[in-house]
């Protein structure tokens, strides 16, 4: 059986003991010489300086020169070695010849070790082996009161002290190198279970195989997927998140600095799941899914996955339009046969005075159920739409009026973003007349048309809008209504009017027994027409 590759964590905490054992033992070892070095340096300067202080006194040259005061040099040199502590002090002539040392029978002998620098007038500091095994020694000359080299003056101590003394210092630095060592290593060791943690125990190669496993799957799906941080700052950025939210998005940029909409930013700063979250950006309308991350019960984040509904919430609307002028048609289609039956039962009784009055009636009559002013909307789809829309009215109690001063000279040619703010603006409007206290409820829909541009104002009977929402009443999830799915509208409404360069606003919130109007402006929302009857006309 192969053997199992050891971890990542094991082999980098391996390592690290490895390179703080190797640093640890080279600064020993370079610590060690030089305290050796150091300790022989000072036990040579300090049998220098002894040998110098000794080599001061005049009366001892003095006896050097004098046979008979040779016993005298060597008493005083003893009794110096006695108060430094010297292994020896040894006083010679200018021959090399001893007249002092700490044995007795040596004195009278040569030297053992060469005088020569000494006797030339040069001072010497070494390590050397002598009679009385190694020492650290200092050669001075010595000289008379005329400077007259006579002899030399040489001290040495014990190199067995500079041994215990080195022994003693480098156990000092060996148990502060041991120390450093295992702080060394206990810190190599947590280094690694930190970095165990921050990578969840993954191995490089794993690491590297997700990093390629995430770019395919975030570059190869339709969806924008954008990922956060346990500290709601962005890590994770597709392409098709940039593309929906109209924006780039750089990593590390907090959540509150996305300008997302209201209710999708409260969901990510709750770190509350969402399904299928309906919600509008500046041009799209999105559907959003958010989901916390937790991995071993650390907070790794969320994952916030966005997809584009704009096609199909357009297509849903243009068939809505579709579908209610079908019923506008379906319904004239009943009413038209019914008509033509009792004009018909009218002629064939012989009613012809009755029958060109029912005509005239029916020519005099309102287009859809609109009124009077349908005849001055010159597009059937607008009336078609209106007349779907007061049907459903009709339905909630309801009376949908078209005002007097309506006129539209020439057709649509944006019918899905002119019924999403008609639309849009006529159901609010329904709605609040409904639940508002006047009796009988009633909304009323002006239509202008100036050029190429359509105008348009909703007035409802309801209680208006509250002073508490009217600044934000176009942001997308507010609304007057408790119940969830709506707060959605408006929002719509306005983002059509803007995809044409118009605008929905709230010209009178009212409130006191008055209801809310909203008015639109939607340029380019209408075919244009040269024919100066129509301007005629409508001047």
């Amino acid at each position: 059986m192969s053997r199992r590759p050891m971890r990542f964590a094991r082999q980098v905490l391996a390592l690290q003991i490895g390179l703080i054992v190797l640093v640890t033992g080279i600064g020993f070892a370079i610590a060690a010489v030089l305290l050796d070095r150091g300790l022989v340096e000072q036990y040579g300067q300090r049998a220098l300086g002894v040998a110098r202080s000794v080599a001061a006194d005049d009366e001892l040259a003095r006896g050097v020169a004098d046979p008979a005061l040779h016993p005298l040099v060597a008493t005083k040199a003893e009794r110096v070695r006695a108060a430094t502590g010297a292994l020896f002090i040894v006083v010679t002539d200018i021959r090399g010849v001893r007249l002092s040392h700490p044995v007795p029978e040596e004195i009278g002998d040569p030297v053992s070790t060469d005088p020569s620098a000494a006797l030339t007038g040069h001072e010497a500091v070494d390590v050397q082996r002598g009679t009385l095994g190694w020492s650290a020694r200092g050669k001075v000359p010595l000289r008379t009161a005329d400077g007259t080299v006579v002899g030399q003056v040489s001290v040495g101590f014990d190199a067995q002290e500079i041994d215990i003394a080195f022994l003693r210092l480098l156990g000092t630095s060996a148990a502060l190198a041991a120390g450093a060592l295992l702080l060394g290593i206990a810190g190599a060791a947590l280094l690694t279970r930190l970095l165990k943690r921050r990578t969840l125990g993954l191995e490089p190669h794993e690491l590297a195989e997700l990093v390629r496993q995430r770019e395919a799957v975030l570059y190869g799906i339709g969806e924008g997927v954008l990922a956060l941080g346990a500290d709601e700052r962005v890590t994770v950025c597709n392409a098709e998140t940039e593309r929906l939210l109209g924006r780039p998005v750089e990593p590390g940029t907090p959540v509150r600095d996305l300008d997302l909409p209201p209710r999708l930013c409260s969901a990510l700063l709750d770190r509350r799941p969402v399904d299928n979250l309906i919600t509008v950006t500046a041009d799209r309308v999105l559907v959003v899914h958010h989901r916390p991350v937790r991995r071993d019960g650390v907070d790794l984040g969320a994952v916030v996955t966005l997809r584009d509904r704009t096609d199909l919430d357009k297509l849903t609307r243009e068939l809505d339009a579709v579908r209610g002028t079908a019923d506008v048609l379906r319904a004239q289609r009943h009413e038209f046969t019914n008509r033509l039956h009792a004009l018909s039962g009218l002629l064939q009784t012989g009613h012809r005075q009755e029958a060109e009055d029912y005509l005239q009636a029916l020519f005099s009559g309102s287009i859809a159920g609109l009124g009077p002013a349908a005849d001055a909307v010159r597009d059937s789809y607008l009336v078609s739409f209106l007349g779907a829309k007061k049907a459903a009215a009709g339905e909630k109690d309801v009376a949908l009026e078209l005002g007097e001063t309506s006129w539209v000279a020439t057709g649509v040619v944006a019918p899905v973003e002119v019924t999403t703010v008609l639309g849009n603006l006529v159901d609010n409007a329904c709605d609040a007349a409904r639940a508002g206290r006047t009796r009988p409820a009633r909304v009323e829909v002006d239509l202008l048309s100036d050029g190429t541009a359509l105008h348009l104002s909703v007035l409802d009977s309801g209680d208006g809008v509250p002073a508490s929402m009217r600044d934000e009443v176009f942001s997308e999830g507010v609304s007057t209504k408790d119940d969830e799915g709506h707060g959605i509208g408006l929002a719509l409404a306005r983002q059509a009017a803007r995809s044409l360069g118009g605008e929905v606003r709230l010209a009178d919130p009212g409130g006191q027994g008055r209801g809310a109007l909203f008015v639109a402006r939607l340029p380019g929302a209408l075919a244009a027409t040269d024919d100066p009857t129509e301007q005629e006309t409508k001047r």
